[in-house]
């Protein structure tokens, strides 16, 4: 999954980024409000995690311009204030959720997981084709009824491509969702690639359709 983290107490946000990419999420930091906006009005994001009370543009202006824009990412709004007025106005400006600074980094990962599940066609934790099954809060991962141990980026690749069963997803999309924004899209193609060619080594061949002229993508039909 890809996150943008929009912050402006720079440990603060760097911490979350660090505690996110370790629990295997690709992760954009924007440092204000208007810097969050551009982010997230050019890029797909899977969740924001919104401060709000930010420079430039605060976190509830944020909000409200994204979902009059028809941006519908879940949205996990962080607030120093632990008054109840605040918290209804960042709701009713369309975030999904809230938590109150100071909070457990381990807390927010399982809230990111949540809230992205219930916005998704796919509400269940467990997520398979085929013979092979990952359970997402655990991110344990089976073909059969073995355990298969994955690199995280591996992992990240295919939950990603579970969550989109029977789509075709191109390769600039999988690239910004495992490795976040990147300018050297030729280089991350070939790593693409090759991270597609161990999962298939590890779960089996025919998991992962190679879709011509567009990317990969993960089907139970066995036709394609």
């Amino acid at each position: 999954m890809r996150i943008l983290i929009v912050e402006d107490e720079h440990q603060l946000a760097r911490n979350i980024q660090k505690y996110l990419l370790l629990d295997k999420y690709a992760v954009d930091v924007a440092f204000d409000g208007e810097e969050g906006l551009n982010k997230a009005m050019t890029n797909d994001y899977d969740c924001m995690v919104l401060d709000l009370n930010l420079p430039k543009l605060d976190g509830v202006e944020l909000c409200k311009e994204l979902r009059k824009e028809k941006k519908n990412m879940p949205i996990i709004m962080l607030t120093a204030r632990s008054g109840s007025q605040s918290i209804i106005t960042g709701l009713d400006a369309g975030a999904d959720d809230y938590l109150t600074k100071p909070f457990d980094l381990s807390e927010l990962s399982a809230r990111i997981r949540a809230i992205v599940r219930r916005k998704s066609e796919n509400r269940s934790p467990l997520l398979s084709s085929k013979n092979v099954k990952v359970d997402t809060n655990s991110q344990q991962v089976y073909k059969g009824e073995v355990k298969v141990s994955l690199a995280p980026k591996e992992y990240v690749l295919l939950e990603y491509l579970l969550r989109n069963k029977d789509r075709a997803i191109t390769r600039p999309n999988l690239i910004s969702h495992v490795w976040g924004a990147q300018e050297d899209q030729l280089m991350f193609s070939q790593t693409l690639d090759v991270h597609i060619a161990y999962l298939r080594k590890k779960l089996g061949k025919d998991l992962i359709t190679t879709v011509p002229g567009c990317g990969y993508m993960i089907t139970d039909n066995k036709d394609v």
